[in-house]
């Protein structure tokens, strides 16, 4: 199983480095490389939540995920996005800002010596209001988990109160709202408040809109196993399938901002960047994405899904203080590898101490042979 999920992302690695080569030699290499693995780092948390939503989609449209996704993802987010940002925020159309990005300024200087900014200056300008919108989007995803009732807690001394608070009713939107206000107020400069509270609020709405949709067409169907079992969970199809495919979309839109973001600080070669991210990065993701579903490892670690969340609501926070403060994005990719991490550990314990419990259970109901009169 691991070789047929791994394999096609391991040969397009390849294929990735060797295209890396002949376009700018080891150096090259070395950047797609450098680039693959930021990606993987900083997007595993990506991967868990991907994986829980995929589950509920049909075997037709996980296959729809690992192939139009890619193509949205390596295409649209890593070459087309940054290039669309260039074009709102600088009046550049596309094939113009194509042309910046593949040919910087000498000496990596910000701008041209007629004074026009350079094209990773124009991405890096942009950044308060990319912050904003991802990380509201994210932030919604956050809220909208830790303040629903769940069965299944980690953290439970502050799980469980936070669901008590979230049968107030919109109380994720109110959270989110008055935090994009905080963060307009005294994180953004005032030169980009305005946009920054646009962009938030659109960030709002795109995770109202695209998780109100998936939730209408959604409906928990269930039919009797083959041998008359516990029933089972019916895959989503049709428009079900669509939004929630379209969720995740956006979902990973949002965790690549940072991604898009942080490669500036190795290169600004557009080209670099899709192999990289895009190609290697954004393939093994969604690798591990439907090895997570096909393992079954969410319901093995029952805390995974948790840690995967607290790293989102992390991951939210940090594109908040980014508006005004550089976060290194090695510090972005280690809080996600500490909250997965830590509900991977406390998963394992879990798990080792209710077999223990069984175990003990099951030897409390020996009974000793009768003995004869």
């Amino acid at each position: 199983m691991v070789v047929r999920i791994f394999g096609v992302s391991v040969l397009v690695t390849i294929g990735s480095l060797i295209a890396a080569f002949v376009y700018d030699s080891w150096q090259g290499v070395a950047l797609c490389a450098i680039l693959g693995i930021l990606e993987v780092s900083l997007s595993f948390d990506n991967a868990v939540i991907n994986a829980t939503v995929l589950e509920r989609m049909s075997e037709f449209w996980q296959k729809i995920f690992l192939t139009v996704g890619v193509l949205i993802a390596v295409f649209g987010m890593r070459l087309i996005f940054p290039l669309v940002i260039v074009w709102v925020t600088a009046g550049l159309n596309p094939v113009r800002a194509f042309d910046l990005a593949l040919n910087p300024p000498a000496n990596g200087a910000e701008r041209f010596p007629d004074g026009s900014r350079s094209y990773e200056t124009i991405l890096t300008d942009a950044h308060p209001q990319i912050a904003a919108f991802g990380g509201m989007f994210l932030f919604m995803l956050f809220l909208n988990f830790i303040l629903a009732e769940r069965d299944t807690v980690w953290l439970a001394w502050f799980e469980k109160p936070l669901a008590r608070l979230g049968k107030l009713d919109q109380l994720a939107v109110i959270i989110a709202g008055g935090s994009l206000v905080l963060m307009a107020e005294f994180l953004a400069e005032d030169k980009d408040r305005s946009t920054v509270l646009v962009a938030g609020i659109l960030g709002l709405i795109t995770y109202i809109a695209v998780d109100g949709l998936g939730s209408l067409f959604h409906t928990e169907q269930f039919e009797e196993s083959a041998d008359g079992g516990p029933s089972k969970l019916v895959k989503a199809t049709g428009k079900a399938a669509f939004f929630l495919f379209l969720y995740l979309e956006v979902l990973d839109a949002s965790f690549s901002f940072d991604g898009v973001i942080g490669a500036f600080a190795i290169t600004a070669d557009p080209i670099i960047i899709a192999l990289g991210l895009g190609f290697i990065g954004a393939m093994f993701v969604r690798s591990i994405t439907v090895y997570l579903v096909r393992a079954g490892t969410l319901s093995e670690y029952r805390y995974l899904e948790h840690g995967a969340h607290w790293a989102i609501g992390a991951l939210a926070v940090i594109l908040f203080v980014s508006v005004r403060f550089h976060i290194n994005e090695v510090v972005t990719g280690l809080i996600g590898v500490f909250f997965i991490g830590a509900a991977f550990l406390t998963s394992v314990l879990a798990n080792k101490r209710d077999d223990g419990d069984s175990d003990a259970a099951t030897g409390s109901r020996v009974t000793q042979p009768a003995t004869a009169d």
